[in-house]
């Protein structure tokens, strides 16, 4: 009994052992896998309706309203401070450069994956 436990674990363990050496030597690293184009279609650019900025003063704010009142609008008042205005158009310039920062970021990954092949002039 002893000796068929002993062959058993000897078996076992050759099996074990040999099922190691088949083993193949990986080549994750050696071969070059061709990128994937990305397929993105570049952000459409937005459409930006018209705005028309109605400069209220002391002098003038009585006849503004009256002319809205007379085109059918509500006159409501949304005011800004000139620094106020300022601030307004550095935000808007941050949103600009920032959209400026994503479209090259955009195109250094469409450059990475789907580079422009340069075509070798024919041997004669």
């Amino acid at each position: 009994m002893q000796n068929v436990l002993v062959l058993l674990i000897l078996i076992t363990s050759l099996t074990l052992i040999s099922g190691c050496s088949t083993v193949q030597e990986l080549d994750i690293f050696k071969t070059e896998v061709k990128r994937e184009p990305l397929n993105l279609a570049n952000p459409a650019t937005p459409k930006m309706d018209e705005l028309k900025f109605i400069i209220i003063h002391s002098n003038n704010a009585e006849e503004v309203f009256a002319k809205m009142k007379e085109q059918g609008k509500d006159p409501v008042l949304f005011g800004l401070s000139d620094d106020d205005y300022e601030t307004l158009a550095k935000n808007f310039a941050q949103i600009r450069a920032y959209m400026i920062q994503q479209q090259l970021i955009i195109d250094q990954y469409r450059e990475y994956y789907e580079p422009v092949e340069e075509t070798t002039p024919e041997k004669k």
